[in-house]
């Protein structure tokens, strides 16, 4: 499976969870989800490859305790990395 395909996929998911996508240049040192100002955000540091960003992405949303596990499909739970059975 193409790694921008599953990188697109997870921003389509995060959007769909209420994240707003915003892309900047941390130099690779810097990226991740965070909330301020009442709004979700899900940064993508463009100092990274595709695979390190596809990497960063998966972490950030596999950690967020509103994943909607039961309601994914299976191939956005092959692109986090989780099991049929999680």
């Amino acid at each position: 499976m193409s790694a921008v395909l599953q990188l697109e996929r997870l921003l389509a998911l995060a959007e769909q969870m209420g994240y707003r996508i915003r892309y900047e240049n941390f130099g690779g040192s810097g990226g991740g989800r965070c909330e301020f100002g009442g709004q979700r955000y899900l940064f993508v540091d463009l100092a990274l490859n595709t695979i390190e960003q596809l990497e960063q992405v998966r972490s950030a949303l596999g950690q967020d305790p509103g994943l909607p596990l039961a309601n994914l499909p299976l191939a956005l739970r092959s692109d986090l990395g989780l099991t049929t059975g999680s």
